[in-house]
Formats: structure tokens, C-alpha cells, sequence
């Protein structure tokens, strides 16, 4: 098999060593050059043919930004991974990445005073990105052979949550899915997004500025409410919980799951407990299985699930083994979910009134 080429983009000596060493030893990539400014960068592309680019984002003459925004013209398929620092700035100049065309993002190591903890976080982080999206076509183009979704019985169920579940492509594919949820939707959704800290606040706030609904970072005790939307804290699981006669959010750290933590399955396992068959499902793109033992917990308690197809997923990963797994209810491309859900929950709420729900099959974001 022929190896992942990769160009290593960043201002610093030590990290273009680290990174360097560390990937060249896994027998899978080959770094075929180095660059440590944007404009030495784009230079070195069309010679080097690289099938992927790591970028720093803080870089002298051209930074990551400025680099990126120039790849995605010449370059439109080119992967790009973003090397950023786990921290306020560079969390919020990743989000501008991702939101530029940036494929995926990693934190880089700082102020750790240690080179080993460095190079164990780029196999764990940074290598299955690199895989995810250059290996085998989207890892599942051609899975194996899946059983038919199990057929139930038609049950007249009334959603009472949606419950979303996304990683790698994830903060866009939210961008283009919860700015278009109604102001009036009558349920509450609850999402886990593959993040570290700081990372999931900033997304929630960019979400929230963009919706018609609330969007904020999950909360310990906080009361689940209709409309409003509350994302999963890095590092924390997040479930929901019946208090009385509320639904709470509750947070742990319970041993990450999947190799994550928030973890997709620990969300949907909780609510299958605490909803019984009024749950929705959703599974967007993103690597990796999480979310598929959680949507079969879903399915077996009679609730719904529904994906993101593979065409217009990043990596169609996550969806992708649900689909295999036959636990979709559904399978539909990304600017379809919004109104899918919408349609879903209103309908399991108002069933004589189907007329009334064509309305939302166009819903627009709102301009803010």
C-alpha cells in the first residue's frame, strides 16, 4: 500500500521535527517535505504532490489562515489538518479553520515541559485523523454487507428529545443543521461533538449567534427545556437524568468510551433510559465507531435514528457503522437533517396535520 504523503507546515524547528519523526514512524505516512511559513508552503505543493497538509496556524510572512484560505482555491479536495494550541485564541482561529474548509483540526502540545508527552499525543490524536482521511475512501465506501434495519411494527411515538451524536466534519455539519431548527421547535436537543475544552463553549457560542434557538455548553442540573440545544463539554460525558418531574443534565468523568469523553454512546444510552421510545436519534459525520452500540440502545427502547449520508460526510465513519449495523431509520444528505427532524418531531406530535409540516422543508437559516 502505497504510503499517505504528507507536507508538514509550521514556523517552529521543533515542531516540524516532532512531527516529522513521529509520523515518518508509522510505516502507514511518509512526511515528504517541510515548510515553515504558508508562502514556502504553497510552493512546494504542486512539486511535491502531498496528499495531506498539517498547518500551524500562528506562522510569520503567511500564517495558517491566510495558507489555508489560499489551498482551498488551488486545492479545493486537498485534506488540511490544523495544528493548533489548546488554548482561548487558538481554539477560536481553529473554529475560523474549520469554518474556511479546513478538514479537521489537532492541538499541539504547550507548556508540558515534556517531548514524550508530545509525541504520545500525535499517534493518539493527530495519526487516526490523518488515516480517517486519506486512508480507505472514507473508511466505509464499501462496507461489508449490512444487515436490513430491523422493521418494527408502526408505533404512533411522541419525540420528546433529539439527541445528536458527530465528530470529524462535525462543527460545520451543525452549522448547517441547527441555525435551521425552528424558534418554536417544541423539544429539547442535546449534542455531543468530539472536543476538548474550550473548544465546545466557543462552538456552542458561534452556534448560538447563528440560531434561531438557544445554543449553549452543557451544564450540571441544568433543566432541558423545548427549543434550546446544549452541547457537550469537552473532557465531560454528558447524560440526561429524570428529576421529578424534569429532565437534568448530568456530567462525569467516567473513563472516555470509544477513546472519547464526551462520548456519543454514553449521551444516547442515557437518553433511551431516561425517554423510552420518544428519542431522535442523529448521527452526523465524524471517524471512528462511537454512536453505534448508543443508536442500537436508541432503537431497542423504540425510538428513531437517523443519518448523515456518505456523500456528503466528511468521513463517513461514525454514520457509516450505524448504517452497517441496520439501526438507521433513515439515511439523509447533511442539508436535509434539519428539516428531517423537524418534520419527524412535529409530525409524532401533530399527526393529523402533515400539510402543516411542508412549511419547514425549506426552513432558511436566519440572518444575524
Amino acid at each position: 500500500m502505497t504510503p499517505i504523503r504528507i507536507l508538514v507546515v509550521d514556523d517552529s524547528v521543533v515542531i516540524r521535527r516532532l512531527l516529522s519523526d513521529t509520523l515518518s514512524g508509522d510505516s502507514a505516512l511518509e512526511v515528504v517535505g517541510r515548510a515553515s511559513d504558508g508562502r514556502i508552503a504553497l510552493a512546494k505543493i504542486p512539486l511535491l504532490k502531498p496528499d495531506l497538509i498539517t498547518l500551524d496556524i500562528e506562522m510569520p510572512v503567511m500564517n495558517g489562515l491566510e495558507t489555508l484560505a489560499a489551498v482551498r482555491k488551488l486545492y479545493p479536495s486537498l485534506p488540511v489538518i490544523m495544528f493548533s494550541t489548546l488554548t482561548e485564541h487558538g481554539a477560536a482561529a481553529a473554529l475560523d479553520a474549520l469554518s474556511l474548509g479546513a478538514s479537521d483540526y489537532a492541538t499541539k502540545p504547550s507548556n508540558s515541559g515534556s517531548f514524550s508527552v508530545a509525541i504520545e499525543a500525535i499517534p493518539r490524536d493527530l495519526i487516526p485523523k490523518i488515516k480517517a482521511l486519506c486512508g480507505a475512501p472514507k473508511l466505509l465506501t464499501l462496507p461489508p454487507p449490512r444487515p436490513p434495519t430491523r422493521l418494527r411494527a408502526p408505533v404512533q411515538r411522541r419525540l420528546e428529545i433529539v439527541a445528536i451524536g458527530t465528530s470529524t466534519g462535525g462543527p460545520n455539519a451543525l452549522t448547517e443543521v441547527l441555525p435551521r431548527i425552528p424558534p418554536d421547535f417544541p423539544v429539547p436537543i442535546v449534542v455531543v461533538q468530539h472536543m476538548p475544552p474550550i473548544f465546545t463553549r466557543l462552538l456552542a457560542e458561534r452556534l448560538a449567534r447563528r440560531s434561531a434557538i438557544p445554543v449553549e455548553e452543557g451544564s450540571a442540573g441544568a433543566i432541558l427545556t423545548p427549543g434550546h440545544a446544549w452541547i457537550a463539554p469537552g473532557n465531560f460525558h454528558m447524560t440526561v437524568i429524570r428529576a421529578g418531574v424534569d429532565w437534568r443534565l448530568n456530567l462525569n468523568q467516567a473513563p472516555p468510551e470509544n477513546s472519547c469523553r464526551p462520548a456519543v454512546d454514553v449521551l444516547f444510552r442515557s437518553v433511551a433510559a431516561a425517554y423510552g421510545a420518544n428519542v431522535l436519534g442523529v448521527v452526523m459525520t465524524g471517524m471512528g465507531s462511537d454512536g453505534t452500540v448508543g443508536a442500537q440502545h436508541i432503537r431497542d427502547a423504540g425510538g428513531e435514528v437517523i443519518i448523515q449520508d456518505e456523500a456528503s460526510s466528511v468521513v463517513w465513519g461514525m454514520p457509516g457503522l450505524v448504517c452497517a449495523a441496520g439501526q438507521a431509520d433513515g439515511v439523509y444528505p447533511l442539508d436535509q437533517l434539519a428539516p428531517e427532524i423537524t418534520r419527524r418531531v412535529l409530525q409524532s406530535r401533530s399527526p393529523r396535520t402533515p400539510l402543516a409540516l411542508k412549511s419547514y422543508a425549506t426552513l432558511e437559516p436566519p440572518s444575524k
